[in-house]
């Protein structure tokens, strides 16, 4: 991202100032801080080296950033999270990193949480349910809220309680301009329109939010295994049943080529019940009876919300401050992970060809001897997500019965061409479902393969989030490779 207008390159009395001007801190080259202040969560980008992270702990800071880059021209980045799968949260210019801004405070009288940008999203869990809260939000734990929601936010409370930008009550949003903008329904509704789906770093950088949230103190859990061989079985089956269940239920259905190749592929189905675990095992045996073959496993348990939370963000028998990369809490475990995507919505039942479209990817994945684990995660869709109007917020995805993630990690020193079978796979799996998806993608698993990628984010919305854009940002400051344009 480079801004419209220059001077000459700022001398390090120019990086000087800026550091003066934040009440956060700015990161240069050859800081101690300086190699991990730099990281995504993805390896594969610690390649790029910016020239500064600047950590901004109030709108002021993000204000001083946008006059830096301003006067001298200079490329930039937004970085919540930074789990940007292409990598456009870095840049060889300066971050405006928001993690600093980081707070977050509950209401209960009138179930309304306040949630800086910058937060974490098991640390939003981990307060919300403090406070006997919810929000409906995603589950990799160490992603930021304000790229989770500015771009839909799904996740396994959505049938229930609908997506995280559908529980956005308020945003406050640091423009082109430099203005600090509060946006709501009554108070600039065209921009809180287009930051509940039109995805992150397009209008600002949202420092913010106010959200609805949920009285919720526990939940019921289930994991089902099937041998492989039963697979297309487990999948025909499973769309005929979740997407159609009740709001309370969401669940998803895993095809995973493990990284042991001694083990067979794993068909799985997993999911959340609102509600208690005899309820979910009735609903379970409709699932069942309707598959060739008894599960392998079968657990259904009822848990508080919060270990619910900990327990879909990989961090079962992990506490709170464990579910963090060693570089964020002193305890921390999670590892940092390089993975691409692909992604799709069904708005149809798969046929048989389909089902077998999937089973087969995953097999190849499963007997080359260069990619690593993998596979295809469906999620089921419908309820409370689809009972909001395609054009009622900038997030389009309203009419599918499930999304597809088609997913494949390589390590973080994987050679060039384990990078490129890893890309093909993606590319060959997708290609086999075009006669069976909508077209559609999701805007948060930001593909750079992807042709048209307007239409497939944002659909029919997609003219007039280029209208507000023409608003916000006539002169396109904040731009990337997969960024909104002006009209």
């Amino acid at each position: 991202q480079s801004s419209p207008t220059s001077q000459s390159s700022p001398t390090s009395a120019d990086w000087s100032a800026l550091a003066k001007s934040l009440q956060g801190t700015l990161v240069r080259p050859g800081d101690s801080q300086y190699a991990v202040a730099l990281q995504l969560f993805s390896p594969r980008f610690d390649s790029v080296r910016p020239a500064g992270i600047a950590y901004c702990a109030s709108p002021k800071d993000v204000q001083s950033c946008f006059a830096f880059v301003r006067k001298f021209a200079f490329p930039f980045a937004i970085r919540s999270g930074g789990h940007s799968y292409p990598g456009y949260s870095t840049t060889s210019g300066l971050i405006v990193d928001v993690t600093r801004m980081n707070s977050v405070t509950v209401n209960t009288s009138t179930n309304v949480a306040t949630v800086g940008a910058g937060a974490k999203l098991i640390d939003v869990y981990s307060t919300l349910t403090q406070n006997g809260v919810v929000l409906p939000a995603g589950s990799c734990p160490t992603v930021g809220v304000s790229g989770l929601a500015l771009g839909g936010g799904a996740g396994v409370l959505g049938r229930k309680y609908g997506l995280t930008c559908d529980n956005m009550l308020s945003a406050q949003i640091v423009t082109a301009n430099g203005n600090v903008l509060n946006c709501n329904a009554q108070q600039n509704s065209d921009m809180f329109w287009a930051l509940r789906g039109g995805g992150g770093g397009n209008f600002g950088v949202s420092t913010s939010f106010t959200f609805r949230v949920y009285p919720l103190k526990s939940v019921s859990m289930f994991t089902y295994r099937w041998p492989w061989s039963n697979a297309a079985s487990v999948v025909a089956a499973w769309q005929q049943w979740s997407p159609q269940g009740p709001d309370e239920l969401w669940s998803n259905c895993l095809l995973q080529a493990p990284s042991d190749k001694s083990q067979e592929p794993i068909v799985q189905v997993n999911g959340t019940y609102v509600g208690s675990v005899t309820q979910l095992q009735s609903l379970l045996g409709q699932l069942t009876s309707n598959i060739n073959a008894a599960p392998i496993s079968n657990y259904a348990w009822s848990t508080d919300t919060l270990d619910a939370m900990l327990y879909e963000a990989g961090c079962y028998n992990k506490t709170v401050n464990e579910c963090h990369l060693p570089t964020q809490t002193s305890q921390g475990q999670i590892q940092r992970d390089a993975a691409s995507v692909k992604s799709d919505y069904f708005t149809r039942p798969l046929p048989t060809a389909g089902i077998v479209n999937l089973v087969n990817a995953v097999n190849a994945r499963h007997a080359s001897s260069v990619l690593s684990d993998g596979g295809i995660g469906m999620d089921s869709l419908g309820g409370a997500i689809n009972r909001v109007a395609p054009n009622a917020t900038a997030f389009v995805h309203r009419n599918a019965l499930f999304s597809a993630q088609y997913s494949g990690s390589f390590p973080a020193n994987a050679s060039a061409s384990a990078i490129a079978a890893n890309r093909t796979w993606l590319l060959n799996t997708w290609q086999s479902m075009r006669s069976y998806a909508s077209g559609q993608a999701y805007q948060n698993y930001m593909d750079p393969d992807l042709p048209n990628w307007q239409q497939a984010f944002y659909g029919s919305n997609y003219a007039r989030l280029q209208q507000v854009k023409k608003t916000y940002d006539p002169g396109n400051f904040f731009h990337f490779a997969q960024g909104i344009t002006p009209a």
